[in-house]
């Protein structure tokens, strides 16, 4: 990092960064903009019982949508926002573009890239999780490995003949299908481990989201190993608002901002 970019100490104190999200992404920008001395406070939604925990300061809940986000930023003197949230986190990303354009604050969009099907893939593209739970009904009984997350889970329940192998990081809370298992677990994932996993249950079709990144990309990779059938839930639309890929582009866009 180039520290002549760095404000002064003194000037520090006036600027903070609020980070949305408890993403890997948002983790290393929290840590590496409170290693430079900037203050930071990160923002969790707390649905993850037991999160990993970034640098600086924490904060956890929600903020009563874009009129309390905004009411938040002034008292507590934001600089600027990264919204670091995941790629499905729909509601936080609404309210961050709202809030800071009412109050006049920078917001930058840090996510990164979506997964890309290659020429073994056998990927079936859906714009959310009913109709992925419609695709299995048009080709059940299945055996699934289901990793679309805790949330939506309930638009499967209704399926009395599939078999669901549901993979999440916590219990989740909702009605389930009738028949299935559920796995407690976090990235990042083996290629060897899902395999594995994959031959144990004789999963024969895999539904995920297009979360991207490479901490559970392992799965569509044993996926493409078996030459089972993958049904991707595509990314929901965002606010028109500035973005990067990188967290490294991230921390030049704050200190550009300093």
């Amino acid at each position: 990092m180039d520290l002549r970019h760095l404000p002064a100490p003194e000037d520090r104190l006036t600027f903070r960064v609020l980070i949305l999200g408890g993403t890997v992404e948002a983790r290393e920008l929290a840590g590496e903009l409170a290693i430079s001395g900037i203050p930071v406070t990160s923002s969790l939604a707390g649905r993850v019982r037991r999160p990993r925990l970034p640098a600086g300061e924490l904060r956890i809940g929600g903020f009563g949508g874009p009129a309390g986000l905004a009411s938040w930023l002034g008292v507590h003197g934001i600089g600027v926002v990264i919204d670091a949230t995941h790629p499905f986190a729909e509601r936080i990303s609404s309210s961050a573009a709202e809030a800071t354009a009412r109050i006049g604050v920078p917001l930058l969009r840090l996510e990164r890239p979506g997964w890309t099907a290659g020429p073994l893939d056998r990927w079936t593209w859906v714009a959310d999780v009913t109709a992925a739970a419609a695709q299995i009904r048009e080709r059940g009984p299945r055996r699934v490995l289901l990793t679309t997350g805790r949330q939506g889970l309930s638009v499967f329940a209704d399926d009395p003949v599939s078999w669901f192998l549901i993979r999440c990081v916590d219990p989740p809370a909702v009605a389930l299908p009738g028949r299935h298992q559920i796995v407690l677990d976090r990235g990042p994932f083996k290629l060897a481990d899902e395999l594995d996993l994959i031959d144990r249950h004789a999963i024969d079709i895999l539904i995920t989201k297009d979360s991207g990144g490479p901490m559970t990309a392992a799965k569509l990779g044993a996926a493409r190993e078996r030459r089972l059938p993958v049904v991707i839930v595509r990314r929901p639309s965002r606010p028109p608002v500035a973005s990067v890929e990188t967290v490294a582009e991230a921390s030049a866009w704050v200190r550009d901002r300093l």
